[in-house]
């Protein structure tokens, strides 16, 4: 299966290669990933549940950046095996361009999969790896320009109003109650 796609990021192409070598960053924006440990050089172990159709399963698998030119472009490339469920594997060739006063991000992506999830059918699974790229590089997209200055969190905004007054907040069982 082969996909490409690009995408307009509001922040420079330092901040977005960047972004893509922290698996802070890549555990935030990975759908399921539960854990992204390990570094550039040395390569990232990933830990992500997934339910393709059907098939629910947790993959564990390595992910290794190579061909890295700096600001301007770099290969990822990894491996997952979920059990039964089967094994995922690709690469993803990225590049970024300064455009529009930001990074015009695109990439080709070549997987494969086997195993019970192979048996699910081309469109099934060519449906679910377009998806799980989308959703990756919406978050990504995210977590790179961070939250429009009108688009505040209203946790930081309840947090900020706790923090303008001491009088003592009822619980919602004080609140019914009459009691703090």
């Amino acid at each position: 299966m082969k996909m490409s796609d690009t995408r307009q990021i509001a922040a420079p192409p330092a901040d977005v290669y960047a972004a893509l070598l922290d698996p802070k960053v890549l555990q935030a924006c990975v759908p399921g990933a539960q854990d992204v440990t390990g570094s550039p050089e040395e390569g990232f172990e990933a830990v992500v549940v997934q339910k393709v159709g059907p098939v629910k399963a947790t993959f564990k698998g390595q992910v290794t950046l190579s061909e890295r030119v700096e600001n301007q472009s770099l290969t990822i490339s990894g491996e997952g095996k979920g059990g039964a469920a089967g094994f995922a594997k690709g690469a993803a060739d990225v590049r970024m361009v300064e455009k529009d006063g930001g990074t015009e991000l695109s990439y080709d992506v070549e997987a494969k999969v086997g195993g019970k999830l192979a048996q699910l059918g081309s469109r099934i699974i060519d449906g679910f790896a377009k998806k799980m790229a989308d959703q990756f590089f919406d978050n990504f997209k995210a977590a790179v320009e961070g939250p429009a200055p009108d688009e505040v969190p209203e946790k930081v905004v309840a947090d900020a109003e706790v923090a303008e007054t001491d009088a003592p907040k009822k619980s919602w069982l004080g609140r019914l109650s009459g009691k703090s």
